[in-house]
């Protein structure tokens, strides 16, 4: 630290140096103590070679480094700077966090558990141990809300925080204006002074040659400083094509997260949530209704709400099932064909694979009937409605554990062996055709 101290200055010493501890020296190979996989990341970009140099100055011999992460952030790191007042006419303070997106009104199910507390935890800590943070899925799942919520929470627990939300199109206009009006250095000043810069669709901004180069460089600004960087996408970092590669390699630095589509006791209590909220009162039936017809988009599931909801107040009359479906018939598409059973994916696998129905409920572990039974759960999972506990009541009374284990090694295989998924492409069409 001494000698490298007057090279790299004090400020990169005690952000990237001082957390280091060196815990090791086996066979010419020091290994070193970092907080996180950024921390080594950065070290080999930033200092590596400087740090062989050294060690070798100081001992005569080559030393090879290796590196340990430690998962104790907290303990690790140093406290951020304090954050200096803002004022409260900056960009900061007026920027676009709805206060209506919180954790408190964000309905967690399976398909977003993971991103939520993530979420949660990043606004309690912000510029630790998930930075930057990606959170990708479909339109309409929740990324918005749970950017949002991140935003308004940590206004709440550090009042001082510079916190901006913004979106990648906006980011773009607004460098595009910097640009044409001279006003780079307010551009990047207001950007790279953040404690926390949330955007938005960040895919739009890919391959945009210009603002991608400089969103890489507000990225690395902000990074290096520890101050917490949050983005969401409609595809995860591998599938972007970028100008600048090293923007994938930054992303991929931090924690990602999918939001999937809500599973149907999800999406029932999104609607109650909701109801509560607007200080609607919805009949179960009609609620079950709505979260059966309207499967993958929580904004359209928001949405069908609202529209029974002005109904109503028009016309006073409590609501029906018929009612509903007719109010929705514009807005939703139904699906006609016959609910698929779990009894008819477990006869269809069992014949499929030479099987008896009662071995897949069994408890018998064999390769020859491990496999089929855990195709058959996964079926289940994608072909019904019916949640992991439910599933696993159907086969035999396995824990719903057990039926999201066989759900993942499935995917993973589909995924891996084009084979096997046209061979469940083939189960799903026999299943269905089974139903008619």
């Amino acid at each position: 630290m001494d000698r490298l101290r007057p090279e790299v200055g004090d400020e990169n010493a005690d952000l990237w140096l001082k957390p280091i501890e060196a815990i090791a020296l086996d066979g010419g190979v020091l290994t070193l103590k970092v907080p996180n996989k950024f921390f080594s990341e950065g070290i080999k970009e930033r200092y590596q070679k400087r740090l062989v140099a050294t060690f070798r100055d100081l001992s005569g011999v080559e030393i090879g480094l290796d590196f340990r992460v430690e998962k104790d952030l907290t303990r690790m790191l140093p406290s951020s700077d304090p954050v200096p007042e803002a004022s409260p006419q900056s960009d900061f303070a007026l920027s676009d966090l709805n206060p209506r997106y919180t954790f408190e009104n964000f309905v967690i199910g399976e398909s977003n558990r993971l991103a939520r507390a993530t979420a949660e935890s990043i606004a309690k800590s912000p510029g630790t141990q998930y930075n930057p943070y990606v959170i990708y899925g479909g339109v309409g799942l929740g990324k918005t809300h749970l950017m949002h919520a991140i935003g308004n929470a940590m206004r709440r627990q550090h009042p001082k925080a510079r916190v901006l939300y913004t979106t990648s199109e906006q980011f773009v206009n607004e460098y595009i204006s910097a640009v044409q009006n001279n006003g780079l250095d307010a551009f990047r000043a207001k950007y790279r002074s953040l404690d926390c810069l949330l955007i938005d669709d960040i895919q739009f901004l890919i391959a945009k040659e210009r603002s991608e180069q400089e969103f890489f460089h507000t990225f690395n600004s902000l990074f290096d400083s520890r101050k917490q960087i949050i983005v969401s996408s409609d595809r995860s970092p591998k599938e972007m094509t970028p100008l600048e590669q090293r923007l994938i390699s930054r992303l991929e630095w931090g924690f990602i997260a999918d939001i999937k589509p809500p599973d149907l006791e999800t999406r029932i209590a999104i609607l109650r949530k909701k109801g509560e909220l607007e200080q609607f009162s919805v009949p179960d039936d009609v609620i079950l209704f709505v979260a059966s017809s309207v499967k993958t988009n929580v904004r359209s599931l928001e949405g069908s709400l609202i529209r029974l909801k002005a109904f109503q107040s028009m016309t006073g009359a409590p609501l029906s099932v018929d009612e509903a479906r007719d109010i929705l018939k514009d807005t939703i598409v139904y699906d006609d064909s016959n609910p698929v059973r779990a009894e008819t994916i477990l006869r269809i696998v069992a014949q499929k694979y030479s099987v008896d129905v009662k071995d897949l409920k069994g408890h018998q572990r064999t390769a020859s009937i491990t496999l089929p039974r855990q195709v058959a759960m996964y079926l289940s999972c994608v072909m019904t409605e019916l949640s992991s506990t439910d599933i696993g009541r159907a086969f035999g009374g396995k824990d719903h554990s057990t039926v999201l284990h066989a759900r993942k090694k499935i995917e993973k295989k589909v995924e891996e062996d084009p084979f096997f998924l046209e061979l469940m492409n083939k189960l799903q069409s026999d299943i269905k055709a089974a139903e008619r």
